[in-house]
């Protein structure tokens, strides 16, 4: 059977390097630990004494004096970045190749990590930032992000022991790495999400002595799919401060706009651990109510209720099935207002609706796909809800938002796609399929919003199945308008988003970068550095620019 670093070579390594490096350098390849193809004709060879940049008949150009070894490279610019270890400092360290200068330039080493290194190798991700990896003889690795002097890990990883090589392929987003006597794995490349596995090749066992050759990486646009090269990528703006609890507890965003001043506005988010978060436009964490496992939380202002013209957020609260209500004061203060029970053996999304009358409506969802639409009466002090209608979808939902203006419902069911269904309590719950899942719409449908603009409104969905953001007009015939993932702003130090399950969207005005609106999104995987959840702001005039929305 043949080796496992033969099946990773076959898998990423073109037989023509092979050939090349075989026939025109016999010499330097029983020499050479790993050989790398250049453009121009040239190699990067690695061995004891160094790391060396040689033309295309051999010849040593330049040399870099180390104990080298795991050597990988991709474009960059007129020439090469290349990493190599430094056997004897147990540091990555990066090369800069300029074949047409003929040198070898080094860049700050990696910091060392706590475990011996057993392989390392590059990935260049869509936003074509470079990461590498490095992994230990106990299957202990780490990701960890370049760009020039800039050295950050991203997260850690439990990858298979004994790991003698790995390869990123960047099109496919996957991380390549042999389990000795095992096979070949494929885990996801992407910091953002989990590190996801799959088997692609079993058998095999570590055969030592043959020599690693590499091909010169073919340019990004071709090594990018078609399905990356159709999402436009949007940077965040800011980001909140994570939540206190870790795994998986940051869900819901809400946004409160302060009309007296646009930067006083409230950002309202649900850690399903613990309670209801209150953020400013900083990021900074203004208050926590403590009052149970939140799941969904929405906003209305101005509306009318017993009577008072009130600002209201109302949340999902999975400990007892119940609504609760929060008055927010013209400060923005949140304070709870009361509850109200549902009867629903699992509650889990809701949203609001302003109907015409200036009153309040609220829709609550039951994981079996039950909806309940409730008429929030009472008193400022004490509110509760009065049941209006009831209507059901075959699967569980969770996400859902309100066309005030257009009196129409968008809800989204997890595993078949968003519907829309009229939001007037005394009309017939006819539902009308908006968007299936499908390649544009990547199960898990989760969160949704409505930006509502003065040309133009459009309904932003999660499609959690691929970290991304679907968009599309709010009105029939809905025309898919473009998709988009949030990706990282290095300036900033805020990573993106992934797995996201509740987002919010206004086109208020809230001064500086979010003067046209901003969107909020649920982050699953906080890294930059790593740890628990929070929520990203993406400024709209962003995703309108990626996406040439009106």
């Amino acid at each position: 059977m043949r080796a496992l670093n033969s099946i990773l070579l076959a898998a990423l390594a073109s037989c023509a390097a092979l050939a090349h490096a075989a026939t025109a350098l016999p010499g330097l390849a029983a020499k050479a630990s790993e050989l790398a193809a250049l453009p121009d004709g040239g190699w990067l060879s690695v061995d004891k004494q160094g790391l060396h940049l040689l033309d295309a008949g051999g010849k040593e150009r330049a040399r870099l004096k180390v104990r080298a070894k795991h050597l990988d490279l991709r474009a960059q610019g007129s020439g090469a970045l290349a990493v190599v270890m430094d056997a004897n400092a147990e540091q990555v360290l990066p090369v800069l190749v300029d074949w047409q200068a003929g040198t070898l330039a080094t860049q700050a080493p990696f910091p060392a990590p706590p475990f011996g290194i057993e392989s390392t190798c590059l990935y260049r991700d869509a936003q074509q930032i470079d990461h590498l990896f490095v992994i230990g003889k106990d299957g202990q690795a780490e990701q960890w992000l370049m760009h020039g002097d800039q050295r950050q890990l991203v997260r850690k990883l439990a990858l298979p022991p004994h790991t003698k090589h790995c390869r990123a392929d960047d099109a496919a987003h996957q991380l390549l790495v042999n389990e000795n006597s095992v096979g070949l794995w494929a885990y996801n490349a992407e910091a953002e999400g989990a590190p996801e596995r799959k088997l692609l090749k079993r058998g095999g066992t570590e055969r030592k002595g043959e020599v690693v050759v590499r091909p010169w990486p073919a340019p990004a646009s071709a090594r990018t799919s078609a399905a990356d090269s159709a999402k436009a990528i949007v940077v965040p703006r800011g980001q909140t401060e994570p939540v206190a609890r870790t795994g998986d507890a940051a869900d819901d965003p809400a946004i409160w706009r302060n009309p007296s001043d646009p930067a006083g506005a409230r950002i309202l988010g649900t850690n399903k651990k613990q309670g209801l978060l209150v953020y400013n436009l900083d990021g900074k964490e203004l208050q926590l109510l403590e009052v149970g496992r939140l799941n969904n939380v929405d906003v209305r202002q101005d509306v009318t209720v017993g009577g008072n013209k009130l600002d209201l957020a109302v949340a999902t609260q999975r400990d007892d099935n119940s609504v609760m209500l929060f008055t927010i004061a013209a400060n923005g203060v949140v304070t709870p207002a009361g509850a109200f029970a549902t009867g629903l053996d699992n509650i889990y999304g809701m949203c609001l609706y302003r109907p015409a009358d200036g009153g309040l409506e609220a829709f609550i969802n039951d994981k079996d796909g039950s909806f309940l639409q409730y008429r929030i009466e009472g008193s400022a002090e004490a509110m509760t809800g009065k049941l209006l209608r009831r209507f059901k979808v075959g699967s569980q939902p969770e996400g859902c938002v309100v066309d005030d203006r257009n009196q129409r419902l968008f809800l989204g069911e997890e595993k078949r796609g968003v519907w829309t269904v009229s939001a007037r309590g005394d009309a017939p719950a006819r539902l009308t399929m908006v968007m299936p899942v499908g390649p544009q719409l990547v199960a898990d449908v989760e969160g949704m919003g409505l930006y509502q603009g003065a040309k133009a409104s459009y309904l932003v969905v999660s499609s959690q199945g691929d970290n991304s953001y679907l968009v599309l007009d709010a009105q029939a015939p809905y025309r898919v308008r473009g998709s988009f993932r949030v990706g990282y702003n290095l300036a900033a130090g805020i990573d993106g988003t992934s797995e996201t399950d509740g987002l919010e969207v206004s086109s208020a005005n809230f001064g500086g970068a979010y003067a046209k609106g901003m969107l909020v999104i649920q982050d699953g995987y906080k890294r930059l550095p790593d740890g628990p959840q929070n929520f990203k702001y993406v400024a709209w005039e962003d995703v309108a620019k990626a996406l040439n929305l009106d």
